[in-house]
């Protein structure tokens, strides 16, 4: 999910997404696979591959499982070919939803896409039919309470470094970039001593839509079984909710 409740909602399931982490390196093996395939193997000058393979260490993916990703991208292993593809639909109540995905079947991910928006009240849209509403950003997060930065000190040196702007929600400080000062932004703010919670390249909506608690449910749902899917890498949306409903979720 993506958008300034992003980091509200993925504390709100974090339980969750540590259940999942059985599914993490195969996606994460996939984006290592198109960054390769999209920019080439070396990282100092394809960033998506410098992120993915940040990811991967984040994640404590193995080595040989990250060598093995690159040396089948780099044409010396056999392997499948990925293509990119972003599918574009409604979810309850018309809450945008941006999915990505990385597939070697389109015809399959397409039909396990237009089934999940489906079967949880939502439906598959034409292309560009919510991509209005988003816009690429690099997205940094890391905590402010309980020991963490100051937030004024915060706020000066992300802009110094060149960022485009800076939130803090529940105690957490999110810092946007644009794509392209992403890793100098990361690299200034690291050298001076933070410590980023998530730090990637996403999809930011414009504005937000508070549902209530009946559709807010029936969106958890769809985002999550989005997420099961192997073929997707990420869900977007510009979804968010009270913390009255969130309290009861």
């Amino acid at each position: 999910m993506a958008g300034h409740s992003k980091w509200k909602n993925i504390q709100h399931r974090k339980g969750r997404q540590d259940a999942l982490r059985g599914k993490v390196f195969t996606k994460i093996s996939k984006e290592i696979y198109a960054a390769i395939r999209s920019g080439g193997d070396d990282p100092n000058t394809n960033l998506r591959l410098k992120t993915a393979l940040q990811k991967a260490r984040q994640n404590n993916m193995p080595n040989s499982n990250i060598e093995n990703t690159i040396k089948k991208a780099s044409g010396n292993m056999e392997g499948v070919t990925y293509e990119e593809i972003i599918y574009e639909g409604y979810g309850p109540a018309g809450v945008a939803v941006m999915v990505e995905c990385l597939t070697d079947n389109r015809n399959r991910t397409a039909a396990d896409v237009r089934h999940i928006f489906s079967k949880y009240g939502g439906n598959l849209g034409e292309s560009g039919c919510v991509s209005y509403l988003f816009s690429r950003k690099g997205v940094l997060t890391l905590p402010i309470e309980d020991g963490g930065p100051d937030e004024d000190t915060l706020l000066m040196e992300a802009l110094e470094a060149g960022a485009e702007d800076v939130r803090v929600e529940d105690g957490i400080a999110e810092i946007t970039t644009a794509p392209e000062d992403f890793d100098s932004v990361k690299q200034t703010l690291e050298g001076n001593g933070y410590q980023f919670q998530q730090a990637e390249l996403s999809l930011i909506p414009a504005t937000t839509v508070n549902l209530e608690e009946e559709d807010a449910i029936k969106m958890m749902k769809l985002m999550e079984a989005l997420e099961d899917n192997d073929d997707v890498q990420d869900v977007h949306s510009n979804f968010d909710m009270d913390e009255e409903v969130m309290a009861k979720l």
